[in-house]
């Protein structure tokens, strides 16, 4: 499966930004999808990951409340919806997809084999 991000962009603090993740390939609903991030200086880390379907999804502490991942297989798309942006956010946001349903392991980055590009994200305070 290929993975495109999109969506990034400059904002202030309190602003909201859509990112977009289109797939392409293999079916989207055989991938759990999640979204990274990765800081300045700072190791790439789990922004967030929804099941095949849909039915359940994760978020880290920082960003809970706050962002939403959904997915429409459908149109082999999921997309984070990021509210209430602060300046810790910025960061480079990958979209990646795990194969497979096992659910187990959603945070690592070892369970995902396919990565995006990566889209910018800048919020200025």
């Amino acid at each position: 499966v290929q993975l495109q991000a999109s969506g990034g962009g400059l904002v202030q603090a309190g602003g909201s930004l859509r990112l977009s993740c289109a797939t392409s390939g293999r079916p989207l609903y055989m991938y759990i999808m999640g979204w990274f991030r990765q800081a300045p200086g700072k190791e790439r880390e789990f922004v967030t990951s929804i099941t095949n379907g849909g039915g359940s999804t994760d978020y880290a502490d920082s960003v809970k409340g706050r962002f939403t991942i959904s997915r429409d297989n459908a149109k082999n798309t999921v997309t984070l919806q990021m509210n209430s942006l602060k300046p810790e956010d910025t960061a480079v946001y990958y979209c990646a997809a795990a194969p497979g349903t096992v659910w187990t392991g959603r945070r690592s980055q070892a369970r995902y084999n396919y990565w995006g590009q990566g889209t910018q994200v800048t919020v200025s305070s």
